[in-house]
């Protein structure tokens, strides 16, 4: 028997158990699939939330703990496991001219470093770029993060630490007067005093047969990879709603579509077409280069972005760490760090009220 069980092996679920592990835990870890190959594989990376002046305020302050954890977390895990994250801080240009009043407000209330460049600057950083805006923001701080990698860091830096379970999907809660007894799974029991809910865009399922389910839902990302080489494409780039990360290795993803389909996760030849097209018209150069591959994933969607973070009501020993939207990877190490300090009765980190599954979100 466990002392905390966690449900669900991505970013959230990973993070989560490291985190708890970390505090002397007796973890165990059950995974439906493979660990770290939904929504956290097919993610981008992106380090900073699009847009983010567009967000509520309890995101930014999730967001922006991590932010500041990143480093840290992936030089310990590259001295742990052997394995480079690839955290890097390459900055982010943003095309959309009218943000630009926006995003400077938000800036100068964040204090976070923004600056309105030129054509001239815009031509400097990025020499492929093919542009008609007179203007651009340039947030030279935000970073980006190999999320592929970064989840085989955080499984290797665990598994001799948590009981890892895979392809097990668990079926149902098991609960006996007011208070969490463990789940029933494809492959029989396993007992447990605390549970943690990290199951991503599966949640609500998984969640509404005990009455009250968070409002997640899954909608549909498809990115494409080009085989390019290192130093063509320099900084991250966005333009409306379509992003551009070039990695370390040269390789460039663009991405991505939002479809309401269900959990239908097939990729589609009009999404491939419909960013491909985004891609050379911002970047030409992308025309002389092959796709490497074009994928989808689902993303946990939840009202404003918010995701739940916390106990679950009238159900003593469970917890929700779910619905992050498009933001799971930058604000993962701070919703760890806030639901394992709930768990565990630290003092947390951030105030937990704007995550908690009753708080009104809008």
């Amino acid at each position: 028997m466990s002392d905390i069980l966690i449900i669900g092996g991505g970013v959230i679920g990973l993070l989560t158990a490291r985190e708890l592990a970390d505090a002397g835990a007796n973890v165990s870890l059950v995974e439906m699939g493979n660990t770290g190959r939904e929504a956290s594989w097919a993610g981008g990376g992106i380090l900073s939330p699009l847009y983010p002046w567009r967000y509520a305020t309890s995101l930014t302050a999730l967001a922006r703990w991590s932010q500041a954890a990143y480093p840290d977390l992936c030089t310990g895990l590259f001295e742990e496991t052997g394995i480079d994250a690839e955290h890097t801080r390459c900055g982010l240009i943003i095309l959309d001219p009218e943000e630009h009043e926006a995003a400077l407000h938000w800036a100068d209330a964040q204090q976070a470093a923004l600056q309105l460049i030129d054509r001239a600057e815009i031509n400097a950083k990025e020499p492929g770029l093919q542009t008609s805006v007179a203007n651009a923001l340039w947030f030279p701080d935000v970073g980006q993060i190999r999320n592929p990698r970064l989840t085989k860091a955080l499984r290797a830096s665990i598994e001799k630490r948590v009981q890892i379970r895979e392809r097990e999907e668990v079926l149902e809660m098991r609960t006996e007067n007011g208070h969490v007894r463990g789940v029933r799974t494809t492959s029989g029991t396993i007992d447990a005093d605390r549970i943690i809910v990290c199951t991503g865009a599966w949640t609500a399922q998984l969640l509404e047969k005990l009455g009250t389910k968070p409002d997640i839902r899954p909608v549909r990302g498809q990115m494409i990879l080009f085989f390019a080489k290192p130093g063509q494409i320099r900084h991250l780039t966005l333009f409306r709603e379509r992003y551009v990360i070039p990695r370390k290795d040269g390789r460039v993803l663009i991405g991505s579509t939002l479809e309401d389909t269900g959990f239908e996760k097939r990729t589609t030849a009009e999404a491939k077409e419909e960013l491909y097209r985004i891609a050379v018209d911002m970047f030409p150069l992308l025309k002389r280069t092959p796709i490497e591959d074009h994928w989808a994933g689902l993303r946990p969607a939840s009202p404003s972005g918010i995701p739940y973070i916390g106990p679950y009501p009238d159900v003593e020993g469970l917890y929700v760490n779910a619905g992050h939207f498009r933001n799971g990877l930058v604000t993962g190490p701070a919703s760890a760090r806030l639901v394992a300090d709930l768990v565990l009765g630290r003092e947390p980190i951030l105030p937990p009220s704007p995550y908690a599954l009753e708080a009104v979100r809008v």
